[in-house]
């Protein structure tokens, strides 16, 4: 019922013919299908196509949907980029997957980052930045560290007190990833121009009143759909 209205709404049921919807079994990877009509079983993170008429979807409610249009050469592809992915390079990998299978040339393609949970919201583990760190060296640019604050230490501090130099215990520090930005600079890494790429202002965390977000919402929430197409 509602993928028929979402269907109407992007005019890919409008016609004599309805357009296929091509989805895939999400399981943050770096797998890359390239598809030319309705296919069925396929597991991965990225669809791409050349074939007029079929829309390519992605399923999203916090990781990021990234779309890519070749203008020139008329290809689309859709990827679905959470932080795994993000590490595995699935966007700038789908740049190449273009360029192999349709000739893309980086400069013809406009990139579009959707709606997905930004660096405000996005509290993760020092492990993960690790991650990060060993895998990109503009790493140290995607994070940010926020200390905690603590009333009742402000208040009495002498509570707290230890013997480590300066004299008081540390207080825990939170990590924010911003995987907006860790996409785009794939983006530009494979050739895309900035010009070209736009992104989404909105954080399904913060905007659980207009987007599904599986962290604000508990695990308890829907999926939003990102796809793209290419008329006949």
């Amino acid at each position: 019922m509602n993928r028929d209205a979402f269907l109407r709404q992007v005019g890919a049921s409008e016609r004599k013919r309805p357009w296929p919807l091509v989805t895939i079994r999400q399981i943050h990877s770096d797998l890359i299908h390239c598809v030319s009509g309705p296919a069925g079983g396929l597991v991965g993170d990225g669809l791409i196509t050349q074939t007029p008429g079929i829309l390519l979807a992605i399923l999203t409610a916090d990781c990021l949907p990234v779309l890519l249009v070749d203008v020139r050469g008329r290809a689309v592809g859709v990827f679905h980029a959470g932080w795994r992915g993000t590490v595995k390079r699935i966007v700038e990998k789908g740049v190449g997957e273009m360029r192999r299978w349709f000739g893309s040339l980086p400069r013809d393609l406009r990139a579009a980052i959707g709606p997905g949970v930004h660096s405000c919201c996005y509290e993760v583990g020092a492990e993960l930045r690790i991650q990060f760190e060993s895998q990109f060296a503009y790493a140290e640019k995607l994070f940010r560290e926020v200390k905690e604050s603590d009333p009742v230490r402000e208040k009495y501090p002498l509570l707290f007190l230890t013997a480590r130099a300066p004299g008081h215990s540390d207080l825990p520090k939170k990590i924010f990833l911003d995987l907006v930005e860790g996409n785009r600079r794939q983006l530009i890494a494979a050739g895309v121009a900035a010009r070209n790429i736009s992104a989404s202002p909105f954080c399904t965390s913060c905007r659980t009143d207009l987007l599904f977000s599986h962290r604000a919402e508990k695990g308890v929430t829907g999926r939003m759909m990102a796809v793209a197409g290419i008329r006949g």
